[in-house]
């Protein structure tokens, strides 16, 4: 804790939570009516507005080689020629690709949602309506809020407007062709009428689903992916999961069909080419021999085929490499930013190329998944995009290098076969041309052949395509839903609640120029606080009775003993009672206060100074018609106008008199010091009751002859700016010894101004100590 020290008193600075806890307690009627209203209102909201969302789940788990994952047998690595490597990053991305929701979308008729219409709140109907719609051109869909219409179960008949259509037919008349199909989902047993349908874009739909769906890698290590989706109709949320998965896959597999395709296009257009070429090579031979009667050719014939059938195939298999090379070429200058599939390269023996190809594939499909997902100018895209930029002139320099090569060699076997073919003219001019011939279908044989393998091949993987993915769970959703949360929503309501609560408050307290608690009088001046007596309702405003054990009195016997701690005792006896403004209860004050210490057995004499409105006569039942107006005049004399009083035989009152017109300098004609010296020399305690210090000047003139000052500060009548001007004025028209009493705390709480319950305590200045009172309403 801080301590604080003013006018030589220490007092200890409760703790903020001590602090709140004061200041807010009063108003818990306040507080409980608002966490009701608050906590019925969440409650109605809960159960009657709010449609409860629930979590679907779904996992797949994907053959990605870096986290180790390889289930392939042999056989499987032999038949899937054309399987991709995956990246799960990329394939996050992948499935959650506008591209493939737009198919579910489609598939489900979800751009045309279907409503159950009920008070107070409407549900989906994706299982309480009979019949879904479909549309023929969704993507071109015109775009409807409401439409209601009713199903009559005995015809299977919708009605619609008025109008009766029957199912699966196509409504011409509508601004868009659409159809009502029967619901496979339709699990309500009874008819539903409230039902309407509503159409939005594809876009729209896809985006809302998108917006719900969160994929995310189980760990670190793993492979597996989670498919998070939240919907208000678990059985929709679980066909939307379903479906992704299955277009998933789906495009998975047409990826490794569509490369084969290709492949055994060009396989296909090679071995026409190679077949008509070899039918013509086997009748040139069939004719030449027949036109020249050769049935056979020499050994050195025979040995030259076969050195030459050799040299030839490699030469064939360098222009087929070469005609490979020359389609990826081409296809990586023709390429756009939309990613495709790449060429074939079988046959091609270049590992580095057949690895940068892959990596292009991958940083393509990557690419085409954030630009999906993300904008154009993300730094993930543009990271994306340059690497591929980067990566393709490798590719290129790589094949310019393996045509170098392939060249290179193809220029060897040339040149072996312009050696064969001086050999070949050794050879008899019938066996020379006949070798000719026949050099050309082995090459024809061998290419023929080699296509025939490879299509065989590629046909087989076209036929056991399956997805790089495996299904680990299917969708399933959760038993009860998860948004609201109903805990979350019920803390913010108690949380709202005690805001606008302290809010409400806070705002009366700004708005209200008075004082209302002992922390603003601290706040707005030094001047310290030696008492604060709470308000009681009481007609009596002499609350002080002989033995009384009231709360109110113990308060007054605390005030009399702060008095000691300020300087007040038989000595210094005389009391000056102020305020700033009237009503501010310094009569009620000064008149117990005085009562409480004739209970001593101490001789008090209170005067009645506040000579503009005089109480305290009244209060006490003494004559008004002669006082220390009197006096002051030079009609009386001291002895003349002191009264004892019934309330106590110690107490002595001396009245204000007839009322003067100007009393102010009446208490400046120096009766005043002479009459003080009179009465310091019969009594022990000397109390004043003097006008307020705002209209007139009284109570400093009279300070000047008094050892101490009690300024009255009541709650919700004194104003905030006298206290805060209170330091201001002291330094430039003191009040001798001057403390503050508050006066007329309420007890806080609605319907008062008291801001501060727990605040009102007498304290003892010298200890430290505070006690809680509670005080009568003054008069």
């Amino acid at each position: 804790m801080q301590v604080h020290h003013k006018n030589g008193i220490e007092e200890k600075e409760d703790n903020l939570s001590g602090q709140l806890l004061f200041k807010y307690l009063p108003y818990w009627p306040l507080f409980l009516t608002l966490v009701m209203a608050f906590g019925v209102a969440a409650w109605a909201y809960l159960h009657y507005f709010a449609v409860p969302v629930y979590e679907v789940s779904a996992s797949i788990l994907v053959k990605d080689e870096k986290k180790g994952f390889d289930d392939n047998s042999g056989l499987m690595e032999q038949l899937d020629l054309f399987g991709s490597k995956k990246l799960v990053d990329n394939e996050i991305e992948v499935i959650q690709s506008r591209m493939l929701m737009r198919q579910v979308v489609k598939k489900l008729s979800l751009y045309a949602p279907i409503t159950y219409e009920s008070t107070p709140r409407s549900l989906p109907a994706y299982v309480l309506s009979p019949v879904i719609i479909e549309a023929k051109n969704p993507d071109s869909i015109t775009e409807l809020k409401k439409v209601y219409f009713s199903y009559d179960r005995a015809r299977e008949q919708v009605i619609l407007g008025g109008k009766h259509y029957s199912l699966n037919a196509w409504l011409k008349d509508s601004v868009d062709e659409i159809r009502f199909i029967p619901n496979p989902n339709y699990q309500a047993p009874e008819e539903r009428k409230l039902l309407y349908f509503s159409l939005i874009s594809v876009k729209e739909a896809t985006d809302g689903i998108l917006k719900n769906l969160k994929a995310a890698q189980a760990s670190k290590l793993s492979s597996v992916i989670n498919l998070v989706l939240k919907d208000a109709e678990p059985k929709r949320g679980e066909d939307i999961l379903n479906g992704l998965l299955d277009e998933y896959n789906r495009a998975s597999v047409n990826d490794k069909n569509a490369l084969a395709s290709n492949t055994l296009r060009f396989i296909n257009d090679r071995l026409n080419l190679i077949a008509t070429e070899l039918d013509s090579v086997e009748l040139g031979i069939q004719k030449y021999k027949t036109a020249e009667g050769i049935l056979d050719i020499s050994s050195a014939g025979q040995l030259y085929l076969g050195n030459v059938s050799e040299s030839d195939k490699n030469l064939s298999e360098i222009n087929v490499q070469l005609a490979v090379m020359d389609q990826v070429e081409k296809y990586l200058l023709s390429r756009t930013d939309e990613p495709g599939i790449l060429p074939s390269t079988f046959g091609i023996n270049a590992p580095i190329l057949s690895d940068l190809l892959t990596k292009l594939s991958d940083l393509e499909v990557k690419y085409e998944g954030l630009r999906k997902t993300t904008a154009e100018n993300n730094p993930m895209v543009v990271s994306l995009k340059n690497e591929i930029n980067g990566l393709k002139p490798n590719i290129l320099e790589n094949i310019h290098n393996q045509r170098l090569n392939l060249e290179a060699e193809k220029k060897n076997l040339t040149s072996t076969g312009n050696q064969y073919a001086s050999v070949l003219k050794a050879l008899p001019q019938k066996e020379r041309k006949l070798i000719e011939i026949s050099r050309q279908e082995t090459v024809k044989n061998a290419i023929y052949s080699f296509l025939l393998q490879k299509r065989e091949e590629t046909a087989l993987s076209y036929n056991s395509a399956i997805a790089d993915t495996r299904l680990v769970d299917d969708a399933n959703s959760s038993l009860k839903p998860v948004s609201p949360k109903h805990m979350l929503f019920y803390l913010v309501a108690l949380v709202a609640a005690i805001s606008i609560g302290a809010g409400i408050i806070g705002i009366r307290e700004i708005l209200n120029q008075t004082i209302v608690s002992r922390r603003e009088i601290e706040q707005y001046t030094t001047v310290p606080v030696i008492g604060e007596i709470k308000q009681v309702a009481s007609k009596n405003s002499l609350v002080i009775e002989d033995g009384g054990q009231s709360f109110i009195a113990e308060q007054f016997r605390q005030l009399r003993t702060a008095l000691a701690h300020i300087g007040i005792n038989t000595h210094k006896k005389k009391i000056l009672v102020t305020s700033s403004v009237s009503e501010e209860g310094k009569s009620f004050i000064a008149s117990n206060l005085a009562l409480t210490l004739a209970l001593t057995n101490k001789k008090v004499v209170l005067i009645e100074l506040d000579l503009r409105k005089p109480k305290l006569s009244k209060l006490f039942s003494v004559s008004q018609e002669t006082g220390i107006a009197d006096y002051f005049t030079g009609d009386k004399e001291t002895d003349q106008i002191i009264r004892r009083t019934e309330a106590n035989k110690n107490l002595f009152l001396i009245p204000s008199g007839a009322v003067p017109p100007n009393p102010s300098e009446l208490i400046l004609n120096g009766k005043l010091e002479e009459l003080l010296q009179y009465l310091d020399a019969i009594f022990d305690y000397i109390i004043i009751d003097s006008a307020p210090v705002s209209p007139v000047t009284d109570a400093y003139i009279i300070s000047a002859f008094v050892d101490a000052t009690l300024y009255i500060v009541r709650q919700g009548i004194t104003p905030k700016m006298s206290i805060r001007k209170l330091d201001e004025n002291t330094r430039v028209r003191t009040l001798k010894n001057m403390v503050i009493v508050f006066n007329g705390v309420k007890s806080g709480g609605l319907g008062s101004r008291d801001y501060a319950y727990g605040e009102g305590y007498i304290k003892d200045t010298k200890r430290g100590r505070r006690t809680e009172q509670s005080v009568p309403k003054q008069g």
